[in-house]
């Protein structure tokens, strides 16, 4: 075997001050180990061995079951300290005799193929860490006491990267000592007299620590926006008239439509669309037909609305478009304006808005001449938080 993988997540999480150990929650649809674990069995290494507390097998096996990877090692238990932890692992991979191993933090999901590569490739003992670009201060009493200079401070992450038998040899020799035990591996690798090298790593590379960290992770995997989609159908019969309005265009002809307000099937169609991809009811729920101020209401009132209510909750319009069922009048030469005034209505750009039209061969009450039908859809964004 060259290379082992040993993963802590043996803690309890305390700082995270939940039930649940911050490793085993709920990250995206799956639990943070799951995804530390598959981040590690997607580079080329032989072995992943995981360091667990004692009572949290059942959880430890939820967090394993979907990857199914024979380079999983059945897990080790954990010690009362990090160092502990990881010194048992060590002990476990002995059968194994690896060259190299690698130590990384359970908590941390987001390490990289190309990070990892990096350490591998590196002579001897290697660490990721990130340079401290921030102002450092000490603290006294809550107050800000005096300037640390940063020049040289790195901020150490996992995975550390050690030769097996030394980093074994060096955790022997500091649990055989009892002093106090060391930040990492990296210092108990350094005490034993050895050289660690600094591996630049990445911002994204963090520990889920706090409610806060679990937060940006989920941001990270998440998109800001969720696409929402919703359709909307009507349908009018005509009565006798010299007009009728389509999609907020005035049409000259013979018959128009009938309705509680000016029978705009597109319209209608179209605002029942988007309070479908908000899931918010349809034109009737909000412009209810009992009530007498609607009676003869121009249909843009009802588009714009909808449209608003987008934009209330933070998001946007994609795309919309309807499709107006009929044989008579020919849409085609009214297309142009329709989308014009669709656009107009919402704020959107044209290029954004279709309308089509079909007839149905002369079938059914559309064929027959008896009125219209409408089928529209609309596609939103809409930012998570308001979901």
């Amino acid at each position: 075997m060259q290379i082992a993988a040993i993963v802590v997540a043996a803690g309890q999480g305390t700082r995270f001050g939940g039930p649940i150990p911050k490793q085993y929650l709920d990250l995206a649809g799956e639990p943070v180990l799951t995804r530390t674990l598959r981040a590690l069995l997607a580079v080329p290494i032989d072995a992943v061995l995981v360091a667990i507390h004692q009572d949290a097998r059942a959880d430890y096996e939820r967090a394993a079951a979907p990857l199914a990877d024979k380079r999983l090692l059945p897990a080790v238990t954990g010690g009362a300290t990090r160092a502990d932890s990881v010194r048992n692992a060590l002990e476990a991979l002995s059968p194994h005799a690896p060259a190299r191993v690698l130590i990384h933090d359970g908590a941390r999901p987001f390490i990289s193929p190309e990070r990892i590569a990096a350490l591998i490739a590196a002579e001897g003992a290697a660490i990721l860490a990130e340079p401290v670009v921030d102002a450092l201060w000490r603290e006294d009493a809550g107050h800000a006491d005096a300037p640390v200079a940063r020049a040289g401070l790195w901020r150490a992450q996992t995975p550390q990267y050690f030769p097996y038998q030394q980093l074994l040899e060096a955790h022997r020799a500091e649990a055989a000592t009892g002093g106090k035990p060391a930040l990492d591996d990296a210092e108990t690798y350094r005490r034993a007299g050895h050289q660690v090298a600094l591996i630049e790593g990445n911002a994204e590379n963090f520990k889920i620590t706090t409610s806060d960290d679990l937060a940006r992770a989920e941001r990270i995997l998440l998109p800001a926006f969720e696409t929402r989609t919703g359709q909307g159908f009507d349908v009018h019969r005509f009565a006798p008239g010299d007009h009728l309005w389509l999609c907020g265009v005035r049409i000259p002809h013979d018959q128009q439509l009938e309705g509680h307000s000016d029978a705009d099937i597109g319209l209608h169609a179209l605002s029942d669309a988007i309070y479908g991809a908000l899931a918010d009811g349809d034109i009737g729920r909000h412009f209810p037909p009992s009530d007498p101020q609607w009676k003869g209401a121009e249909s843009h009132i009802f588009l714009s609305h909808a449209a608003g209510l987008v934009r209330a909750r933070g998001g946007r319009i994609i795309h919309a478009e309807v499709t107006l069922m009929a044989e008579a009048p020919k849409i085609a030469p009214h297309a142009d304006a329709m989308r014009a005034r669709l656009a107009e209505i919402m704020g959107l750009a044209v290029s954004r808005i279709g309308v089509k039209a079909t007839t149905m061969e002369r079938m059914g009450f559309v064929g027959r001449g008896e009125g219209l039908a409408a089928l529209a859809s609309a596609t939103i964004e809409l930012p998570r938080e308001h979901l």
